[in-house]
């Protein structure tokens, strides 16, 4: 007979959990006959005591099957999914989506929104005007089947044992813990349907996590699930040290995002390599091909301008305003903005992420709560990356914002977020490795 103390106490103990116990605890959680603290308990069990493989699996397998799955077989294996842990300045999607789609595979993709430092997809898509987050499964499947791309909200039905565990870690100091996390990203990707999943571990400041053995130890726990579940997936480790390109916030990104997709990668090359380097990774699993081969395709699509006709093509199908992106006199500007000056000369060694996520929230960004407005209008625009020369009374970024009140907090945020030499600081590597499989590079 299960007992919930009981198994609170075999996980306490440092003792395997049986398959059927997980499941008892999700399933019972689920239908709200086990309360709250118990669950605490447990969830605090699991971070000090961890989870093996299978445990891992298990409680993947469970949250999974908590809800509903996306059927996405009519498209076979070229269906295929990214996923970002997430960052400042991640605007990946946008161009990895379309590019994929240009190569053939089937993008099907649910996303999420942002909360705290981090941005969120479907916040950042809600900035075109008319752009439709919400559809229903035949619009979505018929859409990704005509184009070969969709991006919508997730819905409410997607493993729902995941957002009630997950209310709970974020209140009980058990969001961190590589089991935790491995099994919460990987029920919704797992349940979003697609045969191929590519995975954008970020490591750095910006990141959840910091360094790359941790970001490597959490790409390899995904991946194994994944492969247990029998997808063809790959993690790719990308450097979330600095925000990703020049932009942070909804509409910046998008901005910067049409004006890469058409053609303008001027400064940058983080978000060039990191973009092509996931596209190519998608049409390498679903095509059979290798990533290098895929990465020419990849960067043809992209100077050819196929993948920016892709973007049009998938933005208008739902709904969004084709002139919010065609011209930018159509685009609403922030009423306020600052420039933020440097006071010495020499080179931009060190961007803290997170602490320019968080201006970038204090601006009106992001969401402190899930209940807060965003301004869709409000980010920074950084003109200096580390690396690059700065010289006194030369701008290093402009906020924006539809608050004065704000900018003075976050002006200082800015700031301390960086860091001047008086050297030129060694290159970072935007790609920190790749991990498929039982195979790890890098």
């Amino acid at each position: 007979m299960f007992s919930m103390y009981d198994v609170i106490a075999k996980k306490r103990d440092g003792r395997v959990l049986s398959d059927a116990e997980i499941r008892a605890v999700i399933d019972g959680y689920t239908a709200g006959r086990i309360p709250d603290y118990q669950v605490s308990a447990w969830l605090m069990a699991i971070y000090l005591r961890g989870m093996n493989e299978a445990e891992t699996a298990s409680l993947t397998d469970a949250m999974l099957h908590s809800g509903d799955i996306v059927d996405l077989s009519a498209f076979g294996h070229l269906s295929a999914d990214k996923h970002s842990t997430g960052g400042v300045g991640d605007k990946t999607t946008f161009i990895v989506a379309p590019l994929a789609a240009v190569l053939g595979c089937k993008t099907a993709k649910m996303s999420g929104r942002g909360l705290g430092h981090t941005g969120g997809t479907i916040d950042k898509l809600e900035a075109i005007p008319g752009y439709r987050v919400s559809l229903s499964e035949e619009e979505f499947r018929t859409q990704v089947r005509r184009i070969g791309v969709s991006v919508i909200g997730a819905t409410g039905d997607i493993a729902p044992a995941d957002k009630l565990l997950y209310a709970l870690r974020d209140v009980t100091a058990t969001v961190d813990s590589l089991p935790l996390i491995a099994s919460s990203i990987m029920s919704k990707k797992l349940a979003a349907g697609t045969s191929s999943i590519v995975l954008d571990v970020t490591v750095g400041s910006g990141a959840f996590m910091k360094t790359t053995s941790d970001a490597r130890a959490l790409a390899q726990a995904m991946v194994d699930i994944g492969v247990r579940a029998g997808k063809n997936i790959t993690a790719v480790l990308t450097d979330m040290d600095q925000p990703l390109g020049r932009t942070i916030g909804n509409a910046l990104e998008l901005e910067e995002v049409i004006s890469f997709l058409q053609g303008d990668d001027n400064g940058l090359d983080d978000l060039r390599e990191v973009s092509l380097t996931l596209a190519a990774h998608m049409a390498a699993n679903v095509h059979g091909i290798t990533p290098d081969e895929a990465y020419r395709q990849a960067y043809d699509a992209w100077k050819s301008g196929a993948a920016y006709e892709k973007f049009m093509e998938w933005i208008t199908a739902q709904g969004g305003d084709p002139a919010w992106i065609t011209d930018a006199a159509a685009r609403q500007t922030a009423p306020v903005s600052e420039t933020v000056c440097c006071a010495v000369d020499g080179y931009l060694a060190y961007a803290d992420a997170e602490m320019i996520g968080l201006a970038a929230m204090q601006l009106g960004a992001g969401r402190q709560t899930k209940d807060d407005r965003i301004d869709m209008l409000a980010g920074i625009r950084m003109c200096r990356k580390v690396g690059e020369p700065v010289r006194r009374g030369e701008p290093l970024a402009v906020l924006y914002t539809s608050d004065p009140t704000r900018l003075s907090a976050a002006g200082e945020r800015f700031l301390s977020a960086l860091r001047i030499s008086q050297e030129k600081p060694d290159a970072h590597p935007h790609i920190l490795g790749v991990v498929c499989g039982s195979e790890t590079a890098g």
